[in-house]
């Protein structure tokens, strides 16, 4: 089977490195179109040996790029696309039927309550997404809570098909002289207690919650910011206000490969609990990951532990409230002790391997109905 996954952009995120790691265990011939942003990501493609095609789009309503997009998918000679992100599932659905291709795949990465991808659900952008959603054999949704979501839209429930996002449980297994040698790197005091925020510095994120947090716990408490976006000045500044600018840390954008003591499984390695005070999301990786590598948890929406059996993710602890509530909440977790740094069985119930089997079978359903005349719709 030979496939092409056709992605909006490229930079550091989640369903951008989700997409790198899921290739590296697909047993499928795979090339990658990125509509926009050919970023860091690109490069590690690329360092795998997968063909990266930039499209170079100018905009959401650059239609030239369609076009070239069929252009790529006739000259392929591909059995499926699967597309990801909002931009490339409505371009690239559209392209793989002008090229002639008609097992679609989208996986919806992040659709939530009351945005998709930064980006307010408005009637408009509903009525978009649903009409290129019929033009695909199947949409995967990355959680049961998801696959709520799309059918809540309209997406008939037989065309919905749950693949959780997974993760490498062995690259964010705990090593203490890892964890040292990252701490010293990083210039925090022996002693520091540093909780982590992983993610995009967008304001649907709210790691502005943990920098008021910090400001109401003792000095010894350190804040990490893992991840690059557009409110990375404006968290700046409000640790300015807050007066604890001198022990907040952010890192920029970091993937998940790259050297050991710069990339997130050290970090994370670095890091006594991690906080994600995102209100809406729709998996929950940084979550998953922290569990991988041993740390407690405090979150207030993640569907990736919220659909999981009580007691599956001991650590994870869900959070009520604000900056106030978390700050609390993260002096209990320090007056409890330091714990076995081992993963839970959620972690590994979200490996990659698994998510990538299960994937497969959706691959071969939706070729095999293909090549059958069976109608998806």
């Amino acid at each position: 089977m030979k496939a092409l996954h056709v992605i909006t952009g490229l930079g550091v995120g989640g369903a951008e490195q989700q997409l790198r790691l899921l290739l590296r265990h697909l047993p499928v011939d795979c090339d990658v179109v990125t509509l926009t942003n050919p970023g860091s990501v690109a490069d590690g493609l690329a360092d795998d040996g997968v063909r990266v095609f930039h499209l170079g789009m100018t905009g959401n309503r650059d239609l030239s790029a369609l076009p070239r997009l069929v252009k790529i998918i006739r000259s392929g000679g591909y059995d499926l696309v699967h597309t990801h992100l909002y931009r490339a599932c409505v371009y690239g659905r559209i392209a793989a039927r002008l090229a002639g291709v008609k097992a679609v795949v989208a996986t919806e990465h992040s659709l939530g309550d009351s945005q998709m991808e930064g980006r307010a659900l408005t009637t408009g952008v509903r009525a978009l997404y649903l009409a290129s959603e019929r033009l695909g054999s199947a949409t995967v949704a990355v959680s049961p809570t998801v696959a709520d979501r799309l059918r809540r839209w309209g997406v008939p429930g037989p065309r919905i098909e749950i693949v959780p996002n997974g993760i490498d449980v062995d690259r964010f297994r705990f090593d203490p002289v890892l964890r040292e040698r990252t701490r010293r790197r990083l210039g925090l005091p022996e002693g520091a207690y540093v909780v982590g925020g992983v993610g995009r510095l967008t304001a649907g994120k709210r790691f502005d919650v943990l920098v008021r947090a910090l400001a109401e716990l003792p000095d010894d408490y350190w804040l990490l910011l893992v991840g690059g976006g557009p409110e990375e000045s404006v968290l700046r500044r409000a640790a300015q206000r807050a007066g604890v600018s001198d022990r907040v840390l952010l890192t920029g954008e970091r993937p998940t490969g790259g050297l050991p003591g710069a990339d997130l499984p050290s970090l994370t390695a670095a890091m006594d609990a991690l906080a994600s005070p995102c209100a809406e999301e729709a998996f929950g990786l940084a979550v998953v990951e922290a569990l991988a590598a041993g740390l407690p948890v405090l979150y207030v929406s993640c569907p990736a532990i919220e659909d999981l059996p009580p007691g599956a993710a001991l650590g994870a602890r869900r959070v009520q409230g604000g900056a106030e509530s978390f700050a609390r909440a993260l002096v209990r977790v320090r007056a409890e002790g330091p714990r076995p740094r081992t993963a839970p069985e959620a972690a590994h119930h979200y490996c990659i391997t698994r998510s990538a089997a299960q994937l497969m079978d959706v691959y071969a359903a939706a070729v095999s109905c293909t090549s059958l005349g069976v109608s998806s719709s």
